[in-house]
């Protein structure tokens, strides 16, 4: 993907490397290294990274968990769903992996201006490389009476290099918390017959 002048812009590089710091912090603590900020009015209101493993909860992406922190705070001090709808609207999300499908229909239900993202996700990418979440606007109400989805601005390629290689790291030394194999089973049990 080619890098306009837009996305290499200083600021949306010093973003991005934030983003890049928590995917990091993924990486050390054993899960997908992905990891993302919210912004609004150039400053990070809040930052996630992935944690599946640790919270034993798929849904635990990086975008996830900074939108949860968001919705918390806000709910705290009293903000009502439109006035949250209408600060979301306002916010840009960095975040060093493209957006996978479930992310990127949350962040257009949110209502997200835009998003900044480093490299595609071509198994599970929401933002063009799979399915189009952001610029798929129905218009029409969720099923539970919720905000309309909306269409958001979405640019990848900032700092791709360095998420793939973050990711490349995370897969060659293999994922501790995957799904053993069939083939790397003990052998003993493979002799057992099955009853």
């Amino acid at each position: 993907m080619a890098v306009s002048s837009e996305e290499t812009m200083p600021d949306n590089v010093m973003f991005m490397k934030l983003a890049l710091q928590q995917a990091k912090l993924a990486l050390d603590n054993l899960e997908v290294p992905v990891g993302c900020v919210i912004v609004e009015d150039q400053a990070v209101i809040a930052s996630g990274r992935n944690r599946p493993t640790q919270t034993r909860n798929a849904t635990s992406h990086a975008e996830m968990e900074a939108i949860d922190k968001l919705l918390e705070q806000w709910q705290k001090i009293g903000l009502t769903r439109g006035e949250i709808y209408l600060k979301f609207s306002q916010c840009t999300l960095y975040v060093t992996c493209e957006p996978c499908i479930m992310c990127a229909a949350a962040l257009s239900i949110i209502g997200i201006k835009e998003v900044f993202y480093g490299c595609a996700n071509d198994k599970f990418g929401g933002c063009g490389s799979i399915l189009s979440l952001h610029t798929c606007s129905s218009g029409k109400r969720t099923s539970d009476g919720g905000s309309k989805r909306k269409e958001f601005k979405c640019t990848g390629g900032i700092l791709a290099l360095e998420a793939i290689n973050l990711l490349r790291s995370f897969y060659e030394q293999g994922n501790p918390n995957g799904i053993v194999p069939l083939s790397r089973k003990p052998t003993s049990l493979a002799k057992e017959p099955f009853h």
